[in-house]
C-alpha cells in the first residue's frame, strides 16, 4: 500500500472507526492499494455479483488489520464502489498504527512477478 495523496481520514464513533474506502472489484490480485484524496484504496479480485465483492473487501480488510470479520460492517455504499466501512473496537490512532504496518509489511514484500 502507499500513501499516495495523504493520509486516509478517519471518524470517530462510540462503536469504533469508520473510513471511506473504494473498492475496484475483479482485479488481478486482493490488496490494499493506496490512499487516494483521503480514501482507502482496496482491490478485490471477487465480481460485484451478489454481494461477493463486498465479502472479500470485509475479509481482506479482516486479514489485514487483525480484526475479526465481524467487527467489521459496511455503514455505507453496499452497491457502490464508494463505500464507509466501520471497524468496531478501534480508535483512529490504533487503525492508523495498524495500516502503517501493513504498509510497511508492502513495502517490503518481495514481487511475484519478477
Amino acid at each position: 500500500m502507499s500513501e499516495g495523496a495523504g493520509q486516509i481520514e478517519f471518524r470517530e464513533t462510540p462503536a469504533g472507526v469508520e473510513l471511506w474506502v473504494r473498492v475496484t472489484p475483479r482485479a488481478s490480485k486482493s490488496e490494499l492499494a493506496g490512499v487516494e484524496e483521503g480514501t482507502l484504496r482496496v482491490r478485490v479480485t471477487a465480481p460485484p455479483v451478489e454481494g461477493a465483492a463486498n465479502r472479500a473487501l470485509v475479509d481482506l480488510l479482516s486479514e489485514s488489520l487483525g480484526v475479526p470479520a465481524r467487527r467489521i460492517r459496511l455503514v455505507a455504499g453496499g452497491r457502490s464502489r464508494r463505500k464507509r466501512v466501520l471497524i468496531e473496537g478501534l480508535r483512529a490512532g490504533e487503525l492508523r498504527a495498524r495500516l502503517a504496518t501493513q504498509t510497511a509489511r508492502t513495502a517490503t514484500a518481495p514481487d511475484p512477478n519478477r
